[in-house]
């Protein structure tokens, strides 16, 4: 892959990655560790007053966890992730099965030197697909193992028979029978729509050092 874009004429501005950049507070702190009810650093505070705010509605609401999830993954499941019409979680950022993805990433990110992006496919598709009025059905069942081989070629039907990507029949093939390889498609369409200014801005209240997922916004303007 390195190689492949070394050798592409092709300026490459951004590149999206559908794993965390950035580790979780309590991972990358090197202050003497008070305890996280005691913390006064900003991403700490940040996920107290939301899990405060989200014990008023829910008093079941589990307890967050600074040394494994980051502020950007209970933002996304309680609050963007409410316009699914069903409960939607992202994975903490340094959850089970996590580590050796974010070590690879880190590594090609470190190699490429290229400015580079995280995307939550599964968010990603679910705006790209509202966008394009994709039942909602092949949006959540994109990635099953019975029926996602359908959803994610009707899906890639949508968008060329829209014009917004031009798809070799094979690549198309690649997509349909892999699941890795859409969600990776996803992740460079929505740094298509990062590099057009199509993505949400950070909320004014979000810690200024948290990592953040890049999500289309709810109207793109293609």
């Amino acid at each position: 892959m390195h190689e492949r874009i070394a050798q592409s004429r092709i300026k490459t501005e951004l590149i999206g990655f559908n794993v965390p950049l950035t580790l979780p507070k309590c991972l990358r702190c090197k202050l003497k560790c008070p305890g996280y009810e005691e913390c006064e650093e900003d991403e700490i505070l940040w996920l107290w007053q939301h899990y405060r705010k989200r014990e008023t509605k829910n008093r079941n609401h589990k307890l967050f966890t600074p040394y494994t999830e980051r502020c950007v993954e209970r933002f996304v499941t309680d609050q963007i992730g409410d316009s699914f019409g069903s409960d939607f979680h992202v994975q903490h950022g340094f959850g089970a099965n996590m580590a050796p993805l974010l070590a690879r990433a880190h590594f090609i990110r470190r190699r490429l030197n290229i400015k580079a992006i995280e995307v939550q496919p599964q968010l990603s598709l679910w705006r790209i697909g509202k966008a394009f009025h994709i039942q909602k059905s092949y949006l959540k069942f994109h990635k099953h193992q019975v029926g996602g081989d359908e959803a994610r070629m009707a899906i890639l039907k949508e968008i060329v028979r829209r014009e917004i990507a031009f798809l070799y029949e094979q690549d198309v093939r690649l997509m349909v029978e892999s699941a890795n390889a859409f969600d990776a498609f996803i992740c460079a369409l929505t740094a298509v729509l990062k590099f057009r200014g199509q993505c949400e801005k950070r909320p004014r209240d979000f810690p200024a050092g948290a990592g953040w997922i890049e999500i289309p916004k709810e109207n793109i303007v293609w």
